[in-house]
């Protein structure tokens, strides 16, 4: 019996301890068992009719385009963040990484909060913007600026980690051979995070996806302008549960989808090489011969 279950778990040069299969299957358990239950309550003779009403197909569109739109700056601002949080030696690191981490932990009405008192009518940013004739509270702006603001660190985490996982080996290689900063930028650090890149965008995708406390307290509940999916379920949740069950199940399938397709996409590439904690296409020889002069030149 024990060969038999340490033969079941054995993967390829590892093997797992017989004892960790209960904790585990517990854990797969408590988070498949509440997405069943979920399941379970739909009432599947009316599901598309509930799903495709207007109010929801105008949450579903504005969620989907506040989240890629959100999703857009988290990588404009959150690659350079993980660059400065690996490879930087400043004394105020660990306050700022802090400061990134902290709405993981903050309550998302709170971040709401700090984000219409920075960007609101009377906020510290926001009377200047006023005056100018820019409103940014209760309108879409505010919707992707709150989904930034707590998707954020998932992907600040994953490049930092890749980073500090990886080294900066070939980068010291690259630079000995005459490379200039940008251009081992390019052709040695962006093709060796591009799958930690990948997984942090679709984390954070995910994450703006279902993001409720914040974009309620700082955007409000705007069909059309700023109701995203998220506040369309707990609308419906009052007015019509067969409705808020339905459509927290197309989040849920939604949600499942876009990761099971990033994750494909960065697991089955060819020609790829486990080594340093990233996934590096073709192998380190690639990385090698894109190090040589005649390639960096």
């Amino acid at each position: 019996m024990i060969r038999g279950l340490r033969a079941l778990i054995r993967g390829p040069g590892l093997a797992v301890p017989p004892w960790l299969l209960l904790p585990a299957a517990a854990g797969f358990a408590f988070v498949a068992g509440p997405l069943l239950a979920l399941t379970g309550a739909v009432d599947w003779s009316h599901f598309f009719a509930l799903v495709t009403t207007q109010a929801s197909r105008d949450a579903l569109s504005l969620s989907l385009r506040t989240a890629l739109a959100s999703t857009v700056l988290c990588v404009l601002l959150g690659v350079p963040m993980a660059v400065v949080l690996a490879r930087v030696r400043w004394r105020v690191l660990p306050l700022l990484r802090a400061m990134v981490l902290l709405p993981l932990v903050l309550p998302p009405v709170v971040g709401g909060l700090a984000l219409l008192y920075l960007f609101g009518r009377y906020g510290l940013v926001g009377r200047q913007l006023e005056a100018a004739g820019i409103r940014i509270a209760f309108s879409t702006t505010a919707v992707v600026l709150a989904q930034a603001f707590v998707a954020l660190p998932f992907l600040v985490i994953t490049l930092e980690g890749a980073m500090r996982t990886a080294g900066d080996r070939y980068e010291r290689i690259a630079a000995t051979l005459g490379a200039a900063p940008t251009t081992v930028w390019w052709r040695i650090t962006v093709p060796l995070l591009r799958p930690a890149l990948v997984s942090g965008a679709v984390l954070s995708f995910a994450r703006a996806l279902g993001e409720f406390g914040a974009t309620l307290t700082f955007a409000g509940s705007l069909q059309g302008r700023t109701r995203t999916l998220p506040l369309e379920i707990y609308l419906q949740r009052e007015n019509d549960p067969a409705a808020a069950v339905a459509l927290s199940l197309l989040l849920v399938l939604i949600a499942v989808l876009i990761v099971l397709v990033a994750y494909r996409r960065v697991g089955v590439a060819e020609g790829r090489e486990w080594a340093g904690g990233l996934w590096r296409w073709g192998g380190a020889s690639r990385i090698r011969r894109a190090a040589e002069p005649g390639e960096l030149g």
